[in-house]
């Protein structure tokens, strides 16, 4: 079972911080993934609750979120080794959208908050959302200046009766989740999957060449030698910190860039095989459906759909 990542308020140390900044390898890879996997963000309601109260959400499909505008409340969940308190300015995520209860504080009589929800286009899902815990808290006091400004200027827009609100707070709320990913990144105890490998200075340098140059024929030894490691060390450490060996990652990855050029009317499906490194379409064509259930015209189907359509 997958637990919060609960990190307490002034806990973080300035040296923890540093060991876990990305630098440009890693910010390349993490912004090709947000992109294959399409990143759509909307707040679903901005409520406000008195004296004791109680507010049971169930779990969902898609990760789910709250920023607290004003007051405290608490927070349970199965995820939870005890129950969370929230204040002014604090964040909770819910990346798998995992069934939790929020509860009124006694010493607060009025408590708001944004709520909203998140998903991606590939997928509930995808290598951002399987590297996360169940939640993590952003606390205000923790989160450095342009996240405490960001949630400012939402909780502001929110109190906002001018035309487009929505608009710009479901716009903000992609920024919020990424910002949020990105603290998390910066300050969790610890990191698993590709927000470990994204830390990682040797897996890094060959996410970046795959994440470059998905249609090269890469090998294992290629990826190896661009990790500067043996073949075995590196086939060992890259699976043992992603999950996957290189050459699943690396089709993964293809079939992810995939969905995304599809998505391009314009874009045939022999060009798409072509510029992801396979020397014909029908071999694309099978190697799409193995990994993704369902072959390149479907997929393509869907992205035209209009939305709300069944």
């Amino acid at each position: 079972m997958r637990h919060c990542v609960r990190v307490e308020p002034g806990a973080e140390t300035a040296s923890v911080r540093k060991s876990a900044m990305l630098d440009a390898s890693g910010e390349s890879v993490f912004s090709s993934v947000l992109r294959a996997n399409q990143l759509r963000a909307r707040i679903s309601s901005n409520a406000t609750y008195c004296d004791n109260w109680t507010e049971p959400e169930p779990a969902t499909e898609h990760g789910t979120f709250h920023l607290i505008d004003t007051g405290m409340c608490w927070v349970d969940a199965a995820e939870l080794e005890a129950p969370v308190r929230l204040s002014a300015g604090d964040l909770i995520v819910f990346p798998q959208g995992a069934a939790h209860t929020l509860r009124g504080d006694p010493g607060a009589r009025f408590t708001s908050m944004l709520c909203g929800e998140f998903e991606f286009a590939t997928g509930k899902r995808n290598a951002i959302v399987d590297a996360l815990p169940a939640c993590f808290v952003v606390h205000e006091q923790d989160s450095g200046m342009q996240f405490r400004q960001l949630a400012q200027l939402m909780l502001h827009e929110a109190r906002s009766t001018s035309f487009g609100s929505r608009a710009i707070l479901d716009k903000m709320a992609d920024t919020l989740f990424v910002m949020a990913v990105r603290h998390h990144i910066e300050h969790a105890p610890e990191r698993r999957g590709l927000l470990a490998a994204l830390c990682d200075p040797r897996l890094v340098r060959a996410l970046e060449a795959i994440h470059g140059q998905p249609g090269k024929e890469w090998t294992v030894a290629s990826l190896a030698e661009t990790a500067h490691m043996s073949r075995t060390a590196f086939a060992n450490h890259f699976a043992g910190v992603l999950g996957a060996g290189p050459i699943e990652y690396l089709t993964q990855w293809r079939m992810s860039e995939a969905r995304r050029l599809l998505s391009d009317p314009r874009t045939s499906v022999a060009a798409v095989a072509a510029d992801l490194g396979y020397r014909t379409e029908a071999a694309f064509r099978r190697a799409f459906k193995r990994v993704t259930g369902v072959g390149p015209g479907v997929v393509r189907r869907q992205e035209r759909r209009p939305e709300g359509t069944a």
